[in-house]
């Protein structure tokens, strides 16, 4: 079976939000893309109190310094596409209120008949949970496996009811209701958080590093879901952070995804291999300005699908 094959939104500075990401959307739905994505940076604290991804002395890249918000740039793909699916890979689920985030996520279900995706992840920034004021980040697991519950519900039939402790719904109807039940996928690696994927989620939303790794993370994933009893299928989406250039790379320390169209569309295949349902590639970082993007999206998804992809 061919992978599916997702792209990222342009969130980033160089880009003109209101006007590029529907272009982007609607271009990349033409070339054959099956999805469309975003993702949640909320701030850029200057000077850095951590490192990136709280790894000391890493620093964080000047991208992140601008990045629109994923669900006001969802909607705007949303607007201007019909088939491709719409993703958050990943919303940080406890930076939101969980009963608003519900019903943001239902009302852009609705509109778009049924094709959005809710990745989730608790994130790794001090900054933007002291930013959001929601709970401390120490309370990020809890918070989320409540936002998971709370969604389910107002997404659920009417009355709705909850009772947690951010959320309090006596009995109430709330809509709009999503077109169809809207897949919950989590960005797990430890232990904690593959248990809570296999028990209360969809799906799966690894970083792929490298197909050695992924495929390791994979067995690990499937072996605790047969351990736990689950039945259901996990669906899978691997997100791709693609540095390309327009020359190969060919340095002895070149990353998995860091080079020109081949050598991506290389790593492509490697990925591929494991047999994931889905590889997002995001490759807004390095184009100058959307022309590029989307030319690099084209380059890059005719070579993959000629390479079997």
């Amino acid at each position: 079976m061919t992978t599916r094959l997702g792209f990222g939104l342009p969130q980033m500075r160089q880009y003109s939000i209101g006007t590029d990401v529907p272009d982007v959307a609607r271009t990349a739905e033409r070339i054959g893309y099956d999805s469309l994505w975003v993702f949640e940076r909320a701030l850029f604290p200057e000077p850095a109190t951590q490192g990136l991804y709280n790894v000391e002395g890493l620093p964080w890249p000047d991208s992140y310094r601008n990045v629109a918000e994923p669900l006001v740039t969802l909607a705007l793909a949303a607007a201007v596409t019909e088939r491709a699916r719409l993703g958050t890979s990943v919303l940080v689920a406890p930076l939101h209120i969980p009963f608003q985030l519900a019903k943001s996520l239902a009302t852009l279900d609705a509109a778009s008949g049924g094709r959005v995706i809710a990745g989730l992840g608790t994130g790794w920034s001090l900054d933007e949970y002291a930013a959001a004021g929601i709970r401390p980040f120490e309370e990020r697991g809890k918070v989320l496996d409540e936002l998971i519950a709370v969604c389910r519900a107002v997404w659920g039939p009417d009355p709705v009811k909850y009772d947690g402790d951010l959320t309090k719904i006596a009995s109430a109807v709330v809509g709009p209701k999503p077109a169809r039940p809207i897949p919950v996928l989590l960005a797990a690696g430890n232990k904690r958080a593959l248990r809570r994927l296999v028990d209360h989620a969809d799906g799966w939303l690894p970083v792929g590093m490298g197909a050695g790794q992924l495929a390791a993370q994979w067995r690990e994933l499937q072996d605790l879901a047969a351990e736990r009893g689950r039945t259901e299928p996990i669906r899978t989406v691997v997100r791709v952070n693609a540095v390309h250039t327009a020359k190969p790379y060919d340095g002895p320390d070149r990353q998995p995804f860091q080079g020109s169209a081949d050598q991506i569309v290389e790593d492509l295949v490697a990925h591929a291999a494991v047999g994931l349902d889905e590889i997002l590639v995001d490759l807004q970082t390095t184009p100058r300005d959307a022309q590029e993007l989307k030319e690099v999206a084209a380059e890059v998804y005719e070579k993959a699908r000629a390479a079997g992809v």
